[in-house]
This record gives structure tokens, sequence and C-alpha cells, in this order.
């Protein structure tokens, strides 16, 4: 059973025709939220437009929420995409997740961290 094909009412903090944003259970940082698609799929790549349109906004409104709530310095928002790449739960989900300066000693590189050492811009070197 998908937990998020069948998530509690009193989680959703955001939600339209085709997805829904709740807090992540395992925070990142505070305010990490995930934006769900309603509809039962495991990636982006079987999003419809229509799918990915309705995630995109819900991704806005909650960084509207999360600007008001966390004033965060930066967001990192991104999509699991199979088990090598970290997928744990097989329903497409966005993170958002709050950045703030000092969370990290060096931020650099963003999302290319997952492979720190491929991850050295000419900053670093």
């Amino acid at each position: 059973m998908c937990f998020f094909c069948n998530l509690p009412p009193e989680i959703i903090i955001l939600e339209n025709e085709l997805a829904w944003a709740i807090y992540d259970k395992y925070p990142v940082n505070p305010g990490h939220m995930l934006v769900i698609t309603k509809r039962h799929f495991p990636t982006l790549f079987e999003a419809t437009e229509e799918e990915i349109l309705s995630a995109y906004r819900l991704i806005q409104e909650a960084k509207v929420l999360l600007d008001e709530k966390y004033r965060p310095d930066g967001y990192n928002v991104g999509v699991n995409i199979g088990e090598c790449a970290g997928q744990t739960i097989w329903h497409l989900h966005f993170h958002v997740i709050p950045r703030f300066i000092g969370d990290v000693d060096k931020p650099l590189g963003g999302v290319r961290r997952v492979k720190p050492n491929l991850a050295m811009s000419p900053r670093e070197s």
C-alpha cells in the first residue's frame, strides 16, 4: 500500500486538483516539504504535462509559505528517480528544501555534491 495514495487529510498543507503538499516526515532542514502527485505512478517520466504544471504550481505556493514561515536564504528543489538515485517511495514527489546560510560548511556545487568527487568547481581548485 502506498502511503502517498492514502495521506491523512490533516497532514496536507497545500492542495490543488492534481497534487498536494505535506511536510517531510524526515526533513533535511526546517520546512522541508514534499509535493506529491495525486495519481499513483513512480517517476517524473510518467507524469502528464498537467500533473507537472500542477506540481509546479504547488512548489511555487510552498515557496511563498516557506518564505513567510522560515525565511530561508535559498532552496533545493529535486526529485529522485530510481533506486540508484535514492528513490525509496515509488510515487512521484518533489522535495522542496529550504536552505540557510551555514546549514552546511561548503554548499558550493549544490545537487552536484551527490557525488562529491565530481563536484569540484573552478572556484574550489
